[in-house]
């Protein structure tokens, strides 16, 4: 089988020219289109500079093999997914980097329903066909038309549909596009809205002039927490490059782990539909397990990843899933993330109750202070996962390898997992309501890997 270092666990990620240009993005067109067979699928692009050229060179690899393109244009991640389900097209494509450098690109992939294709499901096989670049032969066939196709119709409404527009109140709300493309998308929410947004970096620019779009980095996230701050708002939001997972800042400028998030919109939509089974990652749990089951939902602990999640999702026929990562998954979206409907339904929840984001998270971040995720890049990750495993292995209550190593004890855990693509460890620590002990464990976990 054919190795292309640009082809990673979930999608295609790489550097421009080096690891994807147009040649290989015209025969990944023409491995998707000989894998899966398609008739008609959608494609999105971000707005980056070598968006464009490569979306042209994929589209042509896919019309040369007589497949329909549904051409959205300047887009999300999202609206891919949302279009090849609403339009039930056979299947999907977007090329995004989302929050990698200006220098970086890459592919997002789905099959019909919006299905995923990524690890197992698919991707390996896209890969040996794309490398290999022979293709079986196709009868005389006409070349698949390009069809433009407008890329909010229905989509704008399909959000709108999660909340009561006669529920919300004229809030002030910081949106940060991190000059991703985010931008299109608010504008035209806005003009359905009571809000007020103060829009910063907002202008789709592929050079980042504000920096990456990863609110996931601290540095990130200063220009937000300032705005929240200046304009005295009462919520702030910021969301990546193609605005598949989007952040939370309270009205004080505080930044909120997306794990607190994660539990709150589980009991929001459980309390219209009770009974429903809610996805989590290992990563972090106690708060999830806790609130899903007070509103009376199943907790259900999966794998991380968006493969991983959409497969039990459809599984389960679960309302909702959620990632401490920022990604968050609903069943009224074909099983999809989306980086818009969570902010929607905070909003409403907040119009509501009348009451800050502050003190709405005040009470579970006591409950359950977290180390927010650490990563240390090692020099033989396996070895140093074995040496936590060795000590706190013993004396353990509770172990589990759904993903990476879980240990749990009395009034604290933590999960520990290699990454799939780079020598890196990632650790999660939360306890019962002790931050002496929260800090204390992590420092030495951290010792510990070196």
């Amino acid at each position: 089988m054919g190795k292309l270092s640009c082809f990673k666990a979930y999608d295609v990620r790489g550097r421009v020219p080096e690891e994807l240009d147009e040649d290989l993005a015209y025969r990944i067109g023409q491995a998707y289109a000989a894998f899966l067979h398609p008739s008609r699928v959608a494609l999105g692009r971000d707005g980056r500079a070598s968006s464009l050229p490569l979306a042209r060179a994929l589209s042509a690899g896919l019309s040369d093999r007589g497949v329909e393109i549904w051409d959205l244009g300047l887009c999300g991640t999202e609206q891919v997914y949302f279009y090849t389900a609403h339009l039930e097209l056979d299947g999907g494509l977007m090329i995004t980097a989302s929050h990698n450098p200006p220098d970086y690109n890459g592919m997002k992939f789905v099959r019909e329903q919006a299905r995923p294709l990524s690890g197992d499901s698919g991707l390996r096989d896209l890969e040996a066909l794309a490398a290999a670049g022979e293709f079986p032969p196709l009868p005389p066939r006409i070349r698949g038309a390009l069809v433009p196709t407008e890329a909010f119709q229905g989509y704008v409404a399909h959000l709108l549909s999660y909340v009561d527009l006669a529920l919300l109140r004229p809030l002030k709300v910081v949106v940060n596009a991190g000059n991703g493309c985010a931008a299109p998308v608010l504008d035209r929410l806005e003009k359905h809205l009571p809000f007020r947004f103060i829009k910063i970096n907002h202008e789709p620019d592929p050079s980042f002039p504000h920096g990456v779009p990863n609110p996931l980095l601290p540095e990130n996230r200063q220009a937000t927490s300032a705005a929240v701050r200046l304009h005295r708002a009462d919520l702030g939001l910021a969301w990546d490059g193609d605005f598949d997972r989007c952040f939370f800042f309270d009205e004080q400028g505080d930044f909120i782990e997306s794990y607190y998030i994660v539990g709150f919109l589980a009991q929001t939509l459980l309390a219209r539909h009770p009974g429903a089974a809610v996805i989590h990652d290992p990563r972090l749990t106690w708060n999830t397990v806790e609130q899903v089951l007070a509103a009376g939902g199943r907790p259900i602990q999966n794998k991380t990843g968006h493969a991983f999640i959409k497969e039990r999702m459809r599984l389960e026929n679960a309302l909702y899933g959620g990632e401490m990562s920022g990604h968050h998954y609903f069943r009224d979206f074909a099983y999809c993330d989306s980086g818009m409907i969570p902010w929607l339904l905070v909003l409403e929840f907040l119009s509501r109750s009348g009451r800050p984001l502050s003190a709405l998270v005040a009470e579970r971040l006591a409950r359950f202070p977290v180390s927010g995720e650490i990563n240390r890049r090692l020099p033989d990750p396996e070895a140093a996962l074995q040496r936590v495993e060795d000590f706190y292995g013993p004396i353990a209550l509770k172990e589990e390898r759904i993903d990476g190593l879980s240990l749990e004890f009395s009034n604290w855990r933590f999960n520990l997992r290699p990454s799939n693509t780079e020598p890196v460890l990632r650790l999660n620590v939360e306890t019962r309501g002790d931050p002496v002990l929260l800090r204390e464990k992590t420092e030495e976990i951290l010792a510990m890997l070196g």
